[in-house]
C-alpha cells in the first residue's frame, strides 16, 4: 500500500514538472512577443479590444507572462505565479477571445484551467518549492530531535544522587552486633541533636516570668483557717 502511494506521488510530481515547463514556455513566448512590440503598442491593442485601463493591464500582462512563466519552469512560488497567470488568462478570455468561438479561445481556456490546477495543488515536489519544503522539514526534525536530547540530558543531570549515611559509634550495621548492646539484625540510630531555635516573643505572647507567676498561683497551697478558740 505504501509503495503504491509513493509511485502515484512520483507520477504526479513528474506530470506536474512536464506541465509546468510546457505552460511556462508558452507564457514566456507570449510575454516576450508583447515585450518586443513595446508597452505602447500592447496598450493600444488592449484599448482596441476593450480591456479597461490598457496601459496598466499591458504592463501587468507582460511581467506576469515572462516572470510567472519562468517561475513555473523553476517550480518557485508556483501558486503565486499561477494566480497571476490565471488573472491574465481570464482577462484575455473575457475581453478578447470569448466572443470569437471555441477555436479562438481554446488555447486561453486551456492555459487558465492548468493555472487553476496549479493554484489548487501546487507544482509537485520536483521544483524549488519542493526542495525548500524538504529542507525546512529536515531542519525542523533535527531541531526537534536536538531539543528532545537536551531535555533528557538536563533531566538526568538535575536528578539528585543518593546520599550514603556514614555509621557512627553506637549505631549498628545490619547483621552485626552493636556497640551499645543491641542484638544482631537490628538497627539503632542515634537521635540527632537539633538545636532549638529561639525567637523573640511577639506582641501578646507570655514571657517565662509570666508563666512562672501563673504556676505559683495555681500550685500555692490553700491557707489553713485558724483553729477555733
Amino acid at each position: 500500500m505504501g509503495g503504491e502511494i509513493t509511485m502515484k506521488r512520483s507520477l504526479f510530481d513528474l506530470a506536474a514538472l512536464i506541465s509546468r515547463v510546457t505552460i511556462g514556455v508558452i507564457f514566456i513566448a507570449h510575454g516576450w512577443q508583447k515585450w518586443q512590440a513595446g508597452l505602447g503598442a500592447t496598450a493600444q491593442h488592449f484599448a482596441q479590444t476593450g480591456v479597461p485601463v490598457p496601459q496598466l493591464a499591458a504592463g501587468f500582462t507582460m511581467v506576469a507572462e515572462i516572470v510567472g512563466g519562468a517561475l513555473l519552469i523553476l517550480g518557485l512560488f508556483v501558486r503565486v505565479s499561477a494566480l497571476a497567470l490565471l488573472v491574465v488568462s481570464v482577462g484575455a478570455l473575457v475581453f478578447v477571445h470569448g466572443s470569437q468561438g471555441i477555436f479562438e479561445w481554446e488555447l486561453v481556456g486551456s492555459l487558465a484551467a492548468i493555472c487553476l490546477l496549479f493554484l489548487a495543488v501546487s507544482g509537485g515536489r520536483l521544483g524549488l518549492d519542493g526542495l525548500l519544503r524538504r529542507i525546512h522539514r529536515r531542519r525542523a526534525e533535527r531541531e526537534l530531535a536536538e531539543s528532545g536530547t537536551t531535555k533528557r540530558t538536563s533531566s538526568a543531570t538535575t536528578r539528585p544522587a543518593p546520599t550514603s549515611r556514614e555509621s557512627t559509634p553506637g549505631e549498628t550495621t545490619r547483621g552485626g552486633a552493636t556497640s551499645g548492646g543491641t542484638t544482631s539484625g537490628e538497627t539503632a540510630t542515634r537521635p540527632m541533636n537539633v538545636p532549638r531555635q529561639t525567637r523573640a516573643p511577639r506582641s501578646g505572647d507570655l514571657s517565662d516570668q509570666d508563666m512562672r507567676d501563673i504556676d505559683a498561683i495555681i500550685d500555692e497551697p490553700t491557707k489553713r483557717r485558724p483553729p477555733n478558740r
